[in-house]
């Protein structure tokens, strides 16, 4: 979801949702989502260990939604804490800034290669590239071990794969202005 706003759209199977789960509110999700999807209590229970995730299909469409939760490492702690608040198809929601959709697909493409990641952040990229915060980029790149990805993707040698999207999807700015700054 946060590729395809901040980047060049393209069809995809699922959702992700970072969550921050109490393992008390457990019982209330399991309650909200018991009509209309499938969700397996004892994989919500153990996501809050390694490796962190969940999932739940909608019984009527298929659509899957993996949840993510809040592991407590600086980085992901820096995304949940730079997410923005946007109007996405009228409703307002959270979503990761491009900076850091960039960072973690690049961070997950080192762990377990996927050209479909690379070509993710080359939309958001070719996209956004006047927009980004670079010095911000490159701190985390440095931090995760993927600078070589990420200045062959900002010197423009690593393309998306279409870019006639790009004449119909205008850029995005911030709702926070100009200032892309980080603030530690």
């Amino acid at each position: 979801m946060a590729s395809n706003y901040w980047g060049i759209p393209r069809t995809t199977h699922d959702l992700d949702f970072v969550v921050q789960l109490p393992f008390d509110a457990i019982p209330d999700l399991l309650r909200e989502f018991q009509n209309d999807f499938y969700i397996d209590e004892a994989a919500v229970r153990a996501a809050l260990a390694p490796p962190y995730q969940f999932n739940a299909v909608d019984r009527r469409s298929a659509l899957k939604i993996d949840f993510w939760t809040l592991r407590s490492d600086r980085f992901e702690i820096s995304i949940f804490e730079r997410r923005l608040s946007v109007n996405l198809l009228g409703e307002c929601a959270w979503i990761v800034t491009a900076e850091d959709v960039i960072l973690h697909k690049l961070y997950w493409d080192s762990i377990t290669p996927s050209e479909r990641q690379v070509g993710d952040v080359a939309g958001i990229v070719a996209v956004q590239s006047d927009s980004l915060d670079r010095a911000y980029l490159q701190k985390w790149a440095a931090e995760l071990g993927i600078n070589e990805k990420l200045n062959k993707l900002l010197a423009g040698e690593i393309k998306p794969k279409s870019t006639r999207a790009l004449h119909r999807h205008p850029r995005r700015q911030s709702p926070r202005g100009p200032d892309r700054s980080f603030r530690a």
